[in-house]
């Protein structure tokens, strides 16, 4: 089946950084760092209440930088939680003033497998959820877990439990097309290096599979469809925001100088969680600052373990990846690092 690249706004249509409302119609912002132009939105829209805890979690933020990896959790979550404040103060979203997440370890080794992390039914991290389109109803998960399902750990991850099967699989040039013969569209991206193999395709749900058109390139394409029609262009567009936040289940992204995009591979109850990374680090940070303000002997011990550097990824890299991530979903726009960093 022949197809064509859509474009939008004279540039090829693809999938973006925020999942509700992204703005395919606006070009990326290039900015050093989205604080202050966050901060900036927030006060041309009025969003006064949003901006102050917006403007908290940066103070958060940068603590969290400075503070070493046994106490940078403390300040860590509630730079989260700060900025989801701002996040649902800005989209409406209502909340009641609990965390909506809490935390306990079982047996006494240690292991990030025995530190256990729930999502409640109501709180801060259940609101989260609620707008993402996601569950929060007394879900169980372990530390590890949570860890495993990040992309911006996965290669710490994979380095640390070298058993444990690779999760995420990288995507080059993801865009959608159309058909050339009818209204359908869909997401395709490529597959290169040691991924470009049908053990790969493999790996994947059902909603993939390889696109055998294509002989130069080894190409994944989803199996679902939405209507583009390039005469009611709205409308079209409309219909890809659904697809696109369905899409965006499994497809995930590593905030960077360059897209980063990566596909989810499928499996049941083998670690995998269907959930959105803010969620995910959320809470991981959240059961992480417990840990330092209630029991940091228990934090201490697990840097004198195996997964002593994963974790030290994971409080390094996750507050500029959630920063970015609520940043995009905030504003609905794409935030880059200029070229001249």
């Amino acid at each position: 089946m022949g197809f064509r690249d859509i474009k939008h706004n004279n540039m090829d249509l693809t999938v973006h950084k925020a999942i509700t409302e992204p703005r395919f119609n606006e070009k990326t912002v290039l900015v050093t760092s989205t604080w202050d132009y966050v901060d900036l939105w927030l006060k041309r829209a009025g969003k006064h209440e949003a901006r102050f805890f917006w403007n908290q979690a940066h103070s958060f933020y940068d603590a969290t930088m400075l503070l070493p990896k046994t106490s940078a959790p403390l300040t860590g979550y509630y730079c989260f939680l700060n900025a989801t404040k701002a996040l649902l103060l800005t989209k409406g979203v209502a909340f009641s003033d609990e965390h909506g997440v809490s935390g306990y370890t079982i047996g006494t080794q240690t292991s990030l497998s025995n530190e256990k992390v729930k999502f409640k039914r109501g709180g801060i991290l259940p609101a989260l959820c609620q707008h993402l389109g996601e569950p929060s109803d007394e879900e169980i998960y372990s530390l590890k877990d949570l860890l495993y399902n990040m992309p911006i750990i996965h290669r710490a991850f994979d380095l640390t439990y070298s058993a444990d099967p690779e999760l995420f699989i990288p995507i080059k040039n993801p865009k959608i097309v159309r058909s050339d013969t009818t209204h359908e569209a869909w997401f395709c991206g490529e597959l290169t290096d040691k991924y470009a193999t049908r053990r790969t395709i493999n790996k994947l749900s059902n909603l993939y599979e390889q696109d055998l058109s294509e002989e130069a390139k080894f190409i994944v394409r989803s199996t679902a469809r939405f209507n583009w029609r390039p005469s009611d262009r709205t409308a079209s567009l409309n219909r890809y925001k659904n697809y696109h936040k369905r899409l965006r289940t499994d497809l995930l992204y590593i905030n960077g100088p360059s897209r980063l995009w990566y596909l989810k591979r499928s499996g049941n109850n083998d670690g995998i969680i269907l959930r959105n990374t803010m969620a995910l680090m959320f809470a991981a940070m959240h059961k992480l600052s417990e840990m330092a303000r209630y029991t940091p002997d228990v934090l201490s011990k697990h840097f004198d373990c195996q997964h002593n550097w994963l974790l030290s990824e994971f409080i390094t890299s996750a507050p500029t990846q959630f920063i970015d991530e609520i940043s995009s979903e905030l504003t609905g726009h794409e935030f880059m690092i200029p070229g001249r960093n």
